[in-house]
């Protein structure tokens, strides 16, 4: 029976991750990674997004900057989001996660 690959690892709790700028950034970070890796296997996910218990006070726009930068305190975790997709999209996703664990 092959063995299930690792979980990821949680991000060390460090005093730089505390705050909520940079989980933030570390999720936008991530959905930016996911969103690469997506496209060159040939799938877009539309609706992939950053969620924070405050996302219409977090933006990523210069205005926003300030609103998350003053809510930084606030934010206790930032979530990639990835939405809906069609069945096709799920197919191609499941074929592609499929193919990589077959290398």
């Amino acid at each position: 029976m092959p063995s299930k690959p690792p979980l990821p690892r949680r991000t060390p709790q460090s005093a730089a991750f505390n705050s909520g700028a940079a989980k933030v950034k570390e999720a936008m970070d991530a959905r930016d990674a996911l969103a690469t890796a997506l496209t060159r296997a040939g799938i877009q996910l539309p609706a992939m997004d950053v969620r924070t218990p405050w996302a219409d006070t977090v933006r990523e726009d210069a205005e926003g900057a300030e609103d998350a930068s003053e809510h930084a305190g606030e934010i206790r975790y930032a979530l990639v989001h990835l939405g809906v997709c069609s069945a096709p999209v799920a197919h191609a996703l499941a074929t592609a996660i499929t193919n990589g664990l077959a290398r």
